[in-house]
């Protein structure tokens, strides 16, 4: 069966590419319970604002074909798709109008199972940490809860013992 995503170019790294991969493997029964895809470029230290939104764009794109391609699947509500960063960003704009490395960020979790909206408590952009936000969801929470509601896991022992959990995914 083909996946309808777009016209496999061999060797495609892309992040559409690596998305229909991990999605033929789903539709094809494949008995992997996670996946792990990448999108570099996000590491921009000026000019931010036009590589951020292209970036962006690039994401949405991607994640929306792979939930298009799923989604006449049985297993589309069991997918759960986590974006997240290695590193935060400043609050403050360097001088080449991009950020530095800072302490948090953001994480979305996309799908069915996903309960919509904002959750953990929202940053301050003024009540900074050497000019950095302030953590306030700790992430091993969601990782957590990821392990132990999507993929039916241990999550202590995959996360140490975690907060309690946030309660986003049914």
């Amino acid at each position: 069966d083909e996946v309808p995503l777009h016209d496999e170019v061999e060797g495609d790294q892309s992040l559409l590419g690596q998305l229909q991969v991990v999605a033929k493997c789903i539709l094809l029964g494949a008995p992997t319970r996670a996946y792990s895809v990448s999108l570099g470029g996000f590491d921009t230290h000026g000019g931010e604002k036009a590589t951020q939104t292209a970036q962006l764009r690039t994401l949405d794109q991607a994640v929306t074909a792979f939930r298009k391609a799923l989604a006449a699947s049985p297993r589309a509500s069991d997918v759960v798709i986590m974006c997240y960063s290695e590193f935060g960003r400043r609050v403050k704009a360097n001088a080449s109008e991009g950020t530095d490395h800072g302490t948090a960020g953001d994480l979305f979790l996309i799908g069915d199972r996903g309960k919509a909206g904002f959750h953990g408590d929202a940053p301050s952009l003024t009540d900074l940490a050497d000019g950095d936000l302030k953590v306030t969801t700790d992430f091993r929470s969601v990782y957590a809860e990821v392990v132990s509601t999507v993929l039916g896991g241990d999550a202590d022992r995959v996360v140490g013992k975690a907060p309690a959990k946030l309660g986003v995914l049914r």
